[in-house]
């Protein structure tokens, strides 16, 4: 498998599942940092590229326009990493309505960059990155899954591991979705308990809760990154400065 860290323009429009002439495009018109230079004066691209790309075509599927697309970008601090970019294409992501496509086995090691396995395809699987059809050569594919379980493939844990922490925040979620519609409700609802709303005050909540929701989406976000900081802080002080050597995650 080619590195993550040192891709040429084919392999990057590979990954990302788009064309060598549209990375050209997004290039001149300043969506994609240049490359670096390597020798033979041939360009390698990253993480960064790769997740830039990502979040370019999650603004896409949302409607946005080129220009509004250059504008966003441009808000961004230019100093972001893979991870950051990742966080905002997740954000982008939650307001696009899930979209499963069918793709090949050829298809999928182009996007992931790697050659897939049988014991790759049962986690990409068990992750709910897809799902095994008819035709063992066909699959249908969350793409918006399939980057984080592509990436997942490599971490050194367990599946029983994985399943256990997506259980848990599949669980957590749902309870702090059913907390905030419940406050949400006493709050909106509860003046109108005895008659209930009529069709032009439900109009009125409905689009009340749709404009809520990007902000809860991202006040939950910063807090659990901030709670995950410190609970690394404790933890890493606790058992001593991790050895850099091994890779660690910093902040």
């Amino acid at each position: 498998m080619e590195s993550a860290t040192d891709l040429t323009v084919d392999e990057l429009a590979a990954r990302a599942g788009v064309t060598v002439r549209t990375i050209r495009f997004y290039s001149t018109r300043g969506l994609l940092p240049p490359p670096e230079i390597g020798p033979r004066r041939v360009g390698r691209y990253g993480p960064d590229h790769l997740s830039r790309l990502a979040l370019i075509e999650e603004l896409q599927h949302q409607g946005l326009t080129l220009s509004a697309i250059e504008r966003y970008l441009e808000q961004l601090p230019p100093d972001l990493s893979a991870q950051d970019l990742a966080i905002h294409r997740a954000l982008v992501a939650s307001w696009v309505p899930d979209k499963a496509e069918d793709a090949t086995r050829d298809q999928l090691e182009r996007r992931v960059g790697r050659k897939l396995t049988e014991e790759d395809l049962d986690r990409l699987a068990a992750m709910g990155v897809l799902v095994r059809t008819e035709d063992p050569q066909v699959f249908r594919v969350d793409p918006g899954l399939l980057h984080l379980g592509a990436r997942l493939l490599d971490v050194p844990i367990a599946l029983e591991t994985i399943l256990a922490a997506r259980t848990v925040v599949i669980e957590h979620t749902r309870s702090a979705a059913r907390e905030l519609s419940r406050l949400f409700k006493d709050e909106v609802w509860g003046p109108h308990r005895e008659g209930g709303p009529d069709a032009e005050e439900r109009a009125r909540m409905k689009s009340l809760s749709a404009h809520m929701q990007p902000m809860v989406v991202q006040a939950l976000v910063t807090a659990f990154q901030r709670s995950m900081k410190q609970e690394l802080r404790e933890w890493f002080g606790r058992e001593g400065a991790p050895d850099r050597r091994d890779g660690a995650l910093e902040e």
